[in-house]
């Protein structure tokens, strides 16, 4: 018979207990059944371990030996079946990440990100226009991060249970048909000289169509109209004559499509990745937040419009 564990915790039993019956109870196991597996066990080390009498049973020099050594390897086993758990359990975190996002190019070019650092890691997405419906999926766990956004210095969603960090602040620009009559304008537009325009953007549950409200309450206008839908049917909307669209200052080179700065930068977005700091480890959240600033600088690289803005204004990708 092979030693086992079991054996080493039925040994450390006996001892702890001071007899065969009161050990047999804390087993569950008859005593005439812990007698005899006692005796294979003394077999297997080569002697008594234990020297019975009227009062109970007292450890013999090798049961005295073995319960040393027991005392070293349960604990030891012990700790090492809760490191390979908690070993396994990183493991599986870091082979699986939940990422969500709302409207924009970052999400995307995050994920080409995470695959390049971490190629066997298996990354999923899920897009809303709700930045409070991403929150809400952090707090359930049902999300690792999420990129989200605020307009201006509003707070982000969920601020109580989860952290919030600041990838970057862009500007806001506006997308114009390449035939449009602005289009060709070098510098930053007076949002003014927009009072005329029917308006497109993404919908979402912040403050930016109040605050863009209230920035051409300043100009002197108000928006005629404001149609609010998917990224896609914005651009189209834009290339087609139809509205002006307002984007961030990272919106990617499309084609039919013109985006400009405008004068005084009345509109800023803040983008945010946002996690439940009880769900990850700082270590990954450290390393995801760098991909994502990355991402950033590298999506405000691909706008020449966006860097002619940064150089005109001695910025930084990311100001301020």
């Amino acid at each position: 018979m092979e030693l086992e564990l079991r054996h080493l915790r039925t040994i450390r039993t006996i001892a702890e207990a001071g007899s065969l019956t009161r050990a047999a109870s804390v087993l569950g196991l008859a005593q005439p059944a812990l007698s005899a597996q006692l005796k294979r066990i003394e077999r297997a080390l080569g002697g008594a371990l234990f020297e019975r009498g009227r009062h109970g049973v007292r450890a013999t020099a090798l049961g005295e030996l073995v319960l040393e050594r027991t005392r070293i390897v349960l604990p030891a086993v012990s700790e090492l079946q809760r490191e390979a758990a908690r070993f396994a359990r990183s493991r599986r975190a870091a082979e699986r990440l939940r990422l969500g996002g709302t409207h924009g190019p970052l999400l995307g070019a995050l994920v080409d990100r995470l695959v390049d650092a971490a190629p066997e890691a298996t990354v999923t997405t899920c897009a809303s226009w709700s930045e409070r419906e991403l929150a809400e999926l952090l707090s359930e766990g049902r999300l690792d991060f999420a990129l989200a956004g605020t307009c201006g210095t509003a707070p982000p969603p969920g601020t109580a249970q989860l952290v919030w960090q600041e990838i970057a602040v862009d500007p806001v620009f506006v997308m114009l048909a390449d035939g449009h009559r602005l289009a060709r304008d070098p510098g930053e537009l007076d949002l003014a000289a927009l009072a005329d325009e029917e308006w497109a953007c993404v919908p979402g549950d912040g403050c930016f169509a109040d605050c863009f409200t209230a920035a051409c309450a300043r100009a002197g206008f108000s928006p005629r109209r404001m149609y609010e839908t998917d990224t896609a049917s914005c651009v189209h909307l834009v290339q087609v004559g139809r509205a002006v669209g307002l984007c961030r200052a990272t919106f990617p080179p499309t084609p039919g499509v013109t985006t400009r700065p405008l004068a005084g930068t009345p509109l800023v977005w803040r983008h945010l990745l946002g996690w439940h700091p009880a769900a990850q480890r700082p270590d990954l959240a450290a390393t995801v937040l760098a991909e994502a600033r990355g991402a950033h600088a590298g999506a405000a690289a691909r706008s020449g419009s966006y860097a002619h803005w940064l150089a005109l204004h001695g910025e930084e990708p990311g100001f301020p």
